[in-house]
């Protein structure tokens, strides 16, 4: 059977405009979409009268940490058991905020896999996830949450050479992650580094892209200070997550040899805003040195045209799940000063890019998937469309909400 939406105002996750009038049909089996067009459908499917609302895509948001509680806050001596039932808690949330795609950023036990390959079996339904598993990180940084050298992780591959390099990417692989999370720099929330420390080098990074792009890999370098976001560009890296000290030559590298940049705004915004005396010091100090200079350089890189996709590192402190994709869309507008049609390319197509799912998501056209929202009002008009707490979602032409 196919169902025929019609009487939709629709931004099709690609073109800056409304179209009017629009229609579409979904295979309610295979929940995509196999023709479009506007005014009055000829067909005899079943009907949905979307009564003149917008339609857009659903939302993506390519950086979230599925093992961490922003409530909570606690790292160290989690179970498997505790993570996977907090991450479907938190699939949950970003489903019903309007997020039917993730790319998971670093996950203990790989939980952010094992759930996804539940989903590709059939057994899991919601919003879908690309897999990072355990990143990759030098002993000591960030991504290094023991409390003494001989302690035992099962967050970070630890490693301290190329070829520990090489062999973490291949584990990686045979367990079947899809995205390769490398920590070039140190971190707001590492105790023991500061954000311009340089962590894994280059040359190991580099053995990180080679591997994982011979393998249909992408990688991701988690790079915040100026020194190891350019290890990770000179090492080949497909994006650079915060990226706070990015600088106009590696932002002109950016635009010109396609890497994305995942600020993660919404990560420092929610500490300014409810951190004071409920985490370590640390953490605040980091982020109120830093917070300024990463909301200007991440402007410049917009300004200069890097492809600026939406990511919150939800699970981060008091970084929700359930509204964070919002607010860092927000965040993109009305501090950075993207339009909103640029904040909704980071969070559709641009994102699907970036994840490598565009020929299937990110966008609404024939042959796409049909995850979609049905909002009152125009999100290329005003951003804060998205976050109408009665809008409708559909995830594979089934609406959930």
């Amino acid at each position: 059977m196919k169902t025929t939406y019609f009487n939709a105002k629709l931004f099709n996750g690609i073109d800056n405009k409304i179209v009017s009038d629009a229609w579409f049909t979904v295979d309610d089996a295979t929940g995509k979409i196999t023709e479009t067009g506007t005014e009055t459908p000829l067909d005899d499917n079943a009907h949905v009268d979307l009564q003149g609302q917008y339609v857009m895509p659903g939302l993506i948001n390519a950086h979230t940490h599925l093992m961490m509680n922003p409530d909570t806050n606690k790292l160290e001596f989690l179970s498997e058991t505790e993570i996977a039932f907090g991450a479907l808690r938190s699939l949950k949330e970003l489903l019903h905020s309007g997020v039917t795609y993730i790319r998971d950023c670093g996950c203990a036990f790989n939980v952010d896999l094992k759930l996804y390959k539940l989903a590709e079996a059939g057994q899991l339904s919601g919003t879908e996830i690309v897999p990072s598993g355990r990143p990759i990180s030098i002993i000591g940084g960030h991504g290094d949450f023991r409390e003494n050298e001989d302690g035992k992780t099962n967050f970070s591959y630890l490693v301290s050479s190329q070829d520990e390099v090489r062999k973490s990417v291949r584990e990686a692989f045979k367990q079947g992650v899809k995205n390769v999370k490398v920590m070039s720099t140190g971190g707001v929330m590492s105790a023991n580094d500061q954000v311009d420390d340089t962590e894994l080098s280059e040359a190991e990074m580099q053995v990180a892209v080679e591997e994982a792009h011979s393998k249909h890999m992408t990688v991701a370098a988690h790079a915040q200070g100026n020194q190891g976001i350019q290890n990770a560009l000179d090492a080949g890296v497909d994006s650079i997550e915060h990226g706070i000290y990015v600088d106009e030559q590696q932002a002109t590298f950016m635009r010109e040899h396609n890497v994305y940049l995942v600020p993660t705004l919404n990560a420092a915004a929610s500490i300014t805003k409810y951190g004071k005396d409920k985490i370590p010091d640390y953490m605040i100090n980091k982020n109120k040195k830093v917070q300024t200079d990463f909301y200007k350089n991440v402007a410049m890189a917009l300004q200069k045209g890097v492809k600026v996709v939406v990511g919150t590192d939800a699970g981060t402190p008091f970084n929700s799940f359930k509204t964070g994709t919002w607010e860092e869309m927000a965040i993109l507008v009305h501090e950075i000063g993207a339009t909103p049609y640029q904040a909704l390319l980071g969070a559709t197509s641009y994102a699907a890019q970036l994840l490598r799912i565009d020929n299937e998501y990110g966008s609404l056209a024939a042959g796409k998937v049909a995850d979609f929202l049905v909002l009152k009002e125009n999100p290329l008009e005003k951003i804060e469309a998205v976050q109408q707490p009665d809008k409708e979602i559909y995830k594979k032409g089934h609406k959930v909400v």
